[in-house]
């Protein structure tokens, strides 16, 4: 159960650069906080402790997370850490080899990370956080003491949770604008994500297996009709290309995308965990600021403006697929009662607030 603290601690809110989003907060939280040995430790330096980080970047050695994070080393080595950066192209193979205990820390997308821990994995769940409000409100719930024990599950510890903005749909074509039209669609599809393959089955359209560093590749050739993104990826992706004169973007969060930081607990001292989830969530309005940034570059014609009925209409298709992959064990209860809570605390009109339906 959700103890009521969580909600009584917690104020109200105020309701080109898929790298930026999550570098500006991962590259100081390196420095000051994450994978460094506290200043205040001592005077005396320990002798350099070897630790590898694993960087998924679709680009590589070469790409910008993974050079921008290598301004992390000589701050580590200066505080007794011999951080040890690897690129992966390939998320899968990144995360496989932090299970294996090749990689101390990892860096992966929040889809991903739900291998390692369930809870932060449904932070993504389709429709389950419908806007920035409801995030920001979400990762200071999250960045709370009390919060701990959801963040640490088999060894395992998220060390950092960082948004990278809302998902949405690219269609190829802009007729395609409700659930209905979905059925035969062609829709990029990440193949490791049991929850997307769901939803796009339960529309009745045909899911393409794709991953994140060829889904793009994939719409813009047209060999899928529909493919799903944050807009931050829009530039970076050349989702335009897609989109051409005849696509769009429908304006309806399916979700929110977000990289998740993760450790191995026996690999780093205690309180690691805490210390860099506070420097992010103080973070957080860089964040979002860059995610603005990234939705005002979007041509404003490619934005289509859904009617209440859509709107009503993916939020009950939405939150049929979530029930039935809670009750699958793909995501999990105690986070999407957490997710509704914030939900109907936001916004009390909800139609989902008057009864418990999640």
């Amino acid at each position: 159960m959700i103890h009521r603290s969580f909600f009584n601690r917690v104020p109200m809110m105020n309701s080109s650069r898929l790298p930026r989003v999550a570098l500006s907060l991962i590259i100081s939280g390196l420095l000051s906080l994450g994978l460094v040995t506290s200043a205040s430790a001592g005077d005396e330096k320990a002798d350099l402790k070897q630790r590898a980080f694993c960087i998924f970047d679709p680009v590589g050695a070469n790409g910008p997370l993974f050079s921008l994070m290598q301004s992390s080393r000589p701050a580590a080595m200066e505080e007794g850490i011999d951080l040890r950066l690897r690129a992966y192209t390939s998320e899968a193979i990144a995360a496989e080899e932090f299970r294996a205990g090749q990689c101390d820390a990892v860096l992966l997308t929040g889809t991903m990370a739900r291998d390692f821990n369930r809870f932060t994995g449904s932070l993504d769940a389709m429709g389950a956080i419908p806007g920035e409000a409801e995030m920001r409100m979400m990762m200071q719930v999250l960045s709370q003491e009390n919060a701990r024990q959801y963040l640490e599950q088999d060894g395992y510890e998220v060390a950092g949770i960082l948004p990278a903005g809302g998902v949405y749909l690219f269609v190829r074509d802009r007729d395609i604008n409700s659930v209905e039209k979905l059925q035969g669609r062609r829709i990029a599809t990440l193949d490791h994500d049991l929850a997307s393959i769901t939803m796009v089955r339960h529309v009745g359209a045909s899911v393409v297996g794709s991953s994140t560093t060829n889904f793009a590749g994939r719409f813009n050739n047209g060999s899928v009709d529909v493919a799903y993104a944050p807009a931050v990826a829009y530039n970076p992706m050349e989702l335009y290309r897609g989109l051409g004169d005849k696509g769009g973007i429908f304006n309806y969060t399916l979700a929110q995308m977000n990289f998740q930081i993760l450790l191995r607990q026996d690999r780093f001292p205690e309180g690691y965990g805490q210390r860099v989830r506070d420097y992010a969530f103080n973070r957080i309005d860089e964040a979002f600021e860059l995610i603005a940034e990234a939705e005002a570059e979007v041509r404003e014609d490619y934005w289509m403006q859904p009617t209440a009925e859509q709107i009503e209409e993916y939020d009950d298709m939405l939150r049929r697929v979530r029930i039935q992959l809670r009750d699958q064990g793909e995501f999990d209860e105690t986070a999407l009662r957490l997710m509704r809570g914030i939900r109907c605390r936001i916004d009390g009109s909800r139609g989902e607030c008057a009864e418990d339906l999640e």
